[in-house]
């Protein structure tokens, strides 16, 4: 069964790497060729899996057998809170869409089904954060579920989180700003040099492009819909360090 109490944390199982690393098998930073690059996308599911296994063995089934897409169902299913993030998660990798048979949350752009479950999932971050979700927990989860879908996004908002995943694994956590801030410089067609950054504090401390530079009264000024992501999208923003501030919105 699920823990008693209601928001059980997740993907607090398997320590984070201490430094970012060159994966070894694509040989960009590890944790950035998720989920094409085999070893990257061990090394980001493994805390997701971590907890599912858990709970499978809460409820004595064995990982791939009969009873693990029914649990899957069930865990969709039932009330928001009951079970860890990760195995909400976890357990939409198990089962297909109602409507065009994908991974829910990540068919075709037009899918209705999967954009109500993609919603959906953001709601045990509204509900669990701070208390039983760091701010940086939701960030890793937001950028895992942003490339699993990239087509569903616009390019600068995939290309900043698969940018900042290397670092969202070992700890390091951009402001809002921040992330705004490189999802502009994306579209600005900087990546391959950002991709070039050897560590967080170089990243996002890359030099700022000419028309994102304050302006006289201290603002940015970001050319119109320049890196704005489509209207409602849920993997909009970021999640704000500030303790007990919650984010915004709900990515």
């Amino acid at each position: 069964m699920a823990d008693h109490q209601p928001f059980p944390p997740g993907g607090r199982r398997v320590e984070r790497p201490a430094v970012a690393s060159p994966c070894p098998s694509c040989g960009d930073l590890a944790g950035r060729g998720y989920p094409a690059c085999r070893f990257c996308a061990e090394l980001v599911d493994q805390y997701w899996l971590a907890d599912w296994q858990v709970l499978l063995a809460a409820e004595q089934l064995a990982e791939g057998g009969a009873g693990e897409r029914e649990l899957a169902e069930l865990v969709l299913a039932d009330e928001v809170g009951k079970y860890p993030w990760t195995c909400v998660d976890w357990a939409m990798t198990l089962v297909g869409c109602s409507q065009c048979g994908a991974e829910p949350g990540t068919g075709p752009v037009d899918c209705v089904r999967c954009a109500m479950s993609d919603a959906l999932r953001w709601s045990w971050d509204h509900a669990g954060f701070p208390k039983s979700m760091t701010a940086g927990e939701h960030a890793l989860r937001v950028a895992r579920a942003t490339l699993r879908a990239p087509h569903r996004h616009r390019d600068p908002v995939v290309g900043a989180w698969r940018l900042l995943m290397p670092f969202l694994l070992v700890g390091h956590l951009p402001t809002v700003g921040q992330v705004r801030r490189l999802r502009a410089q994306v579209l600005a067609g900087a990546y391959e040099e950002l991709a070039r950054c050897a560590d967080h504090g170089e990243l996002i401390g890359f030099p700022e492009l000419p028309w994102l530079r304050p302006s006289p009264s201290g603002e940015h000024q970001p050319k119109p819909q320049g890196d704005q992501d489509r209207a409602g999208d849920p993997l909009q923003g970021a999640a704000d360090p500030r303790a007990g501030e919650p984010a915004s919105d709900p990515v």
